[in-house]
């Protein structure tokens, strides 16, 4: 019989290393095969709570936000860009914008209500949405045509969008694992014990998977 573990992925939609680490441990989660059964719940965490609705192009952002260069900008993100490659997940970053991602949360919450297949999918397009394709995780409209896409029910997105509903809900979760000492993403809690953090290599996450379930 497999162990089962559960996973809260702490994550921002617009985090390039979270979607690396998550890609990293689903090859994990996929190498350890039928030895480790994997429940999987996704959190908020908001890189830039503050960010306007209009956003912010995101190479001034980010040399403001850590006293880097442009030209280091770049470079870190031609490093993302290939190891996003090496786990089949493709960045065109480019000169873009880093958005304000609460309602995605709050779209995500809801999502996770309705099922966790459903928040996986949905949690997958607004990765897809935002590094691929350059589309903005802060308009309603393309928060309801991901929800469509993730077999979500727009006309209740759209409600949900509109209103404040969930806003509390998310709020608690952001206060619940900053309060847990998180001030970076992602954060892999296992168990709701054991943290990893970081868009780690896949070894390192088959590792940890392996050596906590031993322990159950």
């Amino acid at each position: 019989m497999p162990t089962h573990l559960k996973i809260d992925f702490v994550s921002d939609v617009s985090c390039p290393w979270c979607i690396i680490g998550l890609k990293a441990l689903d090859e994990a989660i996929a190498r350890v095969g039928n030895d480790i059964s994997i429940e999987m719940h996704f959190q908020p965490f908001e890189l830039n709570p503050k960010m306007a609705v209009q956003g912010q192009d995101i190479t001034e952002h980010i040399v403001e936000k850590y006293g880097i260069t442009p030209v280091q900008a770049d470079a870190n993100r031609e490093n993302i860009r290939a190891r996003g490659a090496q786990l089949g997940f493709q960045f065109n970053m480019g000169r873009s914008r880093i958005y304000n991602t609460f309602d995605a949360h709050r779209l995500l919450h809801w999502a996770g209500l309705e099922g966790l297949d459903q928040q996986r999918a949905l949690k997958e397009a607004l990765f897809k949405a935002y590094f691929t394709d350059g589309q903005n995780p802060a308009s309603h409209e393309v928060l309801v045509q991901l929800a469509g896409s993730a077999g979500l029910d727009t006309v209740r997105a759209s409600q949900i969008l509109a209103s404040n509903h969930y806003a509390g809900d998310v709020r608690q979760r952001e206060k619940l694992y900053l309060d847990q000492g998180i001030h970076s993403v992602p954060a892999i809690v296992i168990n709701e014990q054991h943290l990893i953090s970081g868009g780690q290599p896949t070894d390192v996450f088959e590792q940890a998977l392996r050596q906590i379930a031993a322990t159950c």
